[in-house]
């Protein structure tokens, strides 16, 4: 859970309302970005890894430019354009991808 509260916090700028317990595994963290909860957990039987979620921001590019001045590195993957950046979509949204360090899948998105 430590690796994942900093991830989304250091990285992603979502803030801690709470981890309960505070140290070690299992645990439940609730995080909020923007009015918005995001809640996580290790203990068995509470969800799948591999899941997708989609955050809705007003500038796609300035979050992405963001978590690059944190320190985050877009994978190097041409086959997915939207995990190295902001990509305008037909459905009419601008999106990009991050993969939490479980294999969750966060899509930053802005309404066109």
């Amino acid at each position: 859970m430590a690796a994942s509260v900093a991830f989304y916090t250091q990285v992603l700028d979502f803030g801690v309302f709470g981890v309960w317990p505070s140290e070690g595994d299992p645990a439940y963290a609730a995080l909020v970005r923007d009015g918005y909860e995001l809640h996580l957990s290790s203990h068995a039987g509470d969800g799948v890894f591999g899941q997708s979620m989609v955050v809705r921001v007003a500038d796609v590019d300035a979050v992405f430019a963001a978590i690059v001045a944190r320190g985050f590195t877009p994978p190097d993957r041409p086959e997915s354009p939207i995990h190295m950046g902001p990509t305008d979509q037909t459905w009419g949204t601008r999106d990009f991808v991050v993969d939490d360090p479980d294999g969750n899948r966060v899509v930053f998105s802005q309404l066109g």
